[in-house]
């Protein structure tokens, strides 16, 4: 036997012994603390430097990671304090109004993504079912007010050129300048119970928020995500898992309100997804444009006239007739000036100017 035909034959042993994968099969880190509790798992890469926030916010931050037996260990940092969201409470009746541009681009990097109990795989080299999730969730985003952008473009496979490839999907639909932008994936991690939630006693998924470490919107794209839990926590609790804030960049460096959504896990039916998108379009609505969501068309039958639209509180324009104020005050001040310049000589001549300036309102209105 020739020495070719021998190495030919020992890569053929070497590929025989390594264990078949499923495309989109991901390795999954278990996430621990010191003591050995268990926090959550991760599919994808774990590595030192990851931070993590739980459901009830408590901030841990990945010390070490074991590659062998794939388990990460996190130190407890302390208690995160999510943003204010008391503007939720306001006008709970009142339907949001149309005025304004609310623009949400989606699109999915894994486009092979899959549900098990829903799709029949958890992974579909044509189109996998992310994209009804999209499209359902687009759907809800609509009804509520929103103008979506979706992209329907696939970026097989699932490796480590994905993002680079839907890269190009996510500048494309930049172009339209959304006021945020959403890239949606289903977890791998096995367990279905880490994402099975009730939310008004029906079964649906929870949600989680990751958010790439590795861009200069990193400190915005954490902002947002905390935006989105705050509300979720309010409106509907138990909706977000938590957020992983891990390696790599998602094309997040691209925007400052983009965060990636995981709905749900492979191994949870999807039917239970599904119905996790009406609620969650909800949040992102709310997160984004304040309102409060009601009717479709936003308008008040009773006067003909748009609803007032509730902001956040970051959005408020209290205090904007202050700058009126300003200028009165201004004119005042130059009239003073220039009566007490004028002297008693010109005190006659100053009120003809005067009312001159004022247009008739202050003083003896000026003859024509």
């Amino acid at each position: 036997m020739s020495k070719r035909s021998l190495w030919l034959l020992l890569l053929c042993a070497l590929l025989a012994l390594m264990p078949v994968t499923a495309l989109g099969s991901e390795t999954v880190y278990r996430i621990e603390t010191a003591d050995g509790e268990y926090l959550t798992s991760i599919a994808g890469e774990c590595e030192a430097g990851d931070e993590y926030f739980s459901g009830d916010d408590r901030h841990y931050r990945i010390a070490q990671v074991d590659e062998e037996s794939k388990v990460a260990v996190a130190e407890y940092i302390g208690q995160t304090d999510l943003p204010d969201v008391s503007w939720l409470t306001g006008q709970d009746a009142a339907a949001v109004s149309a005025v304004g541009r609310k623009l949400i681009a989606l699109y999915c990097t894994h486009s092979d993504e899959s549900y098990i109990e829903g799709d029949g795989t958890e992974s579909d080299e044509e189109k996998g079912g992310i994209y009804d999730i999209a499209n359902l969730f687009a759907g809800k985003l609509k009804a509520l007010g929103a103008t979506i952008e979706k992209s329907d473009e696939t970026h097989h496979p699932h490796d480590a050129g994905a993002y680079r490839r839907s890269r190009q999907t996510a500048l494309a639909l930049l172009k339209k300048q959304p006021n945020a932008i959403f890239d949606l994936h289903r977890d791998g991690i096995p367990d279905p119970e880490e994402y099975a939630v009730k939310l008004g006693g029906k079964p649906m998924s929870k949600v989680r928020l990751l958010v790439g470490k590795s861009n200069q919107n990193k400190d915005a794209n954490l902002s947002f995500a905390k935006q989105i839990k705050a509300v979720a926590d309010k409106m509907y609790p138990g909706l977000i898992k938590d957020i992983y804030m891990g390696k790599g960049t998602y094309n997040q460096d691209l925007a400052p309100r983009s965060v990636l959504l995981e709905f749900g896990t492979h191994t949870l039916p999807k039917e239970r997804v599904e119905a996790s998108t009406g609620p969650m379009a909800e949040v992102v609505y709310r997160t984004l444009f304040g309102g409060v969501v009601g009717s479709a068309g936003g308008s008040d039958a009773s006067s003909g006239k748009a609803a007032p639209e509730e902001k956040p509180a970051a959005e408020s324009n209290e205090g904007a007739g202050a700058g009126v104020w300003i200028i009165v005050a201004l004119v005042l001040g130059l009239g003073v000036f220039a009566f007490l310049s004028a002297g008693r000589g010109g005190m006659e001549k100053w009120k003809h100017s005067f009312s001159e300036m004022t247009g008739g309102l202050m003083g003896k209105k000026p003859k024509k």
